[in-house]
Parts: C-alpha cells; structure tokens; sequence
C-alpha cells in the first residue's frame, strides 16, 4: 500500500507562542508532529531534578484527539527528545490534548473560542498597571486579543505578552465542544 506525503503548513494563526527554553523545545516538536498530522498548542517543563515536558496538542484536521494520537506523538518526541539531547538527564515526557478549559496560546484558538469566558495573566503589567483579566474572548487578529470585561468595556492584549490566558469552564463552552449528537 502507498502512503501518501504529508505536508504541513506553519504560520502566524496556528503557531504557539512560547519563550526561553520552551520556544527551543517548540522548534524542535511543532514540524515534527505537524508531519504527523497534529498541531502543538502548548510545550512546558516542570521541575528541575527530573523535569517533566508536557505537550498539549490538537489534530490538525480539528477532530477529537485520542489516546492512541498521544502514544504516536509520544514515541516520536521521545525518540526526537533522546537524539536531540537537549533536556539534560533524566526526564519525563507527557502528552495530552489540550483539554476543554485549554490554554489560548495561539490566535487560532482565540478566534475559534470567540464568545467564551477566558481569564488572562500578563507577564508585564499593562491597561492601567493590570497584569489579570478576565471576560469574553472576542478573537485576535495581527498579534491582538480582544476580550470583553465583565463592565463591557474591551481591552486589546498583545499576545506576546500573555503569560497565560486559558478558558474557564462553562456550560456553554461544554455544549460548544461537546461532539455530534450520536443518531439511533
């Protein structure tokens, strides 16, 4: 049986933002499981005598991420991760997909969970000395996020500066995400 050529698009909408050593581990993971049909919404390592880097991913083609997906992107960012050798020493390697409550890490996902409750930490204060927020993602466009506060007014958040911005749990956001119904 002939398989087929997998390509994969990088770019601005669905690339995560990440800093430090984080960005290096991004670089490193995002074509490789791009090549595997996945997009990584988020990389981070925790600890430091046995750090664990956790990946959060998505299927590309924007349906639900299974178990056996994390086993592939896992036995192949391990293999990656041991040949790289960039995490020094023993480490632990855990991938999930990014959940329902899910970080926004890229303007992708602002777009896609327009209309839902999100709380935002910057890592520099901004508006008026604020470095939290909380309200309605209204989608993000050229590196800016836009959310409605709970007093209506809107706030524009560059997306660069966002430590971390991730959904809250609602019954909309489950209703949203939730699969087909299933037909008898």
């Amino acid at each position: 049986m002939a398989q087929k050529a997998a390509f994969f698009v990088l770019n601005e909408e669905n690339t995560p933002h990440h800093t430090g050593f984080d960005a290096r581990l991004a670089e490193i993971i995002m074509p490789r499981i791009a090549a595997l049909g996945f997009e990584l919404v988020r990389v981070r390592v925790l600890g430091r005598e046995r750090p664990t880097v956790q990946i959060m991913a998505d299927r590309a083609d924007g349906t639900q991420i299974t178990i056996e997906d994390c086993e592939q992107i896992s036995h192949q960012i391990g293999a990656v991760l041991d040949v790289e050798d960039i995490v020094p020493g023993a480490w632990t390697l855990e991938v999930s997909s990014a959940g329902i409550d899910r970080p926004l890490t890229r303007p992708k996902d602002w777009n896609r969970f327009s209309g839902h409750l999100a709380k935002v930490e910057m890592a520099i204060p901004t508006i008026d000395g604020r470095k939290r927020f909380s309200g309605i993602v209204l989608g993000a466009k050229d590196g800016i996020g836009r959310l409605k506060l709970e007093d209506g007014s809107e706030v524009e958040i560059t997306l660069n500066d966002v430590k971390s911005a991730r959904l809250i749990l609602t019954d909309a956001l489950i209703e949203a995400t939730a699969g087909p119904p299933e037909t008898q």
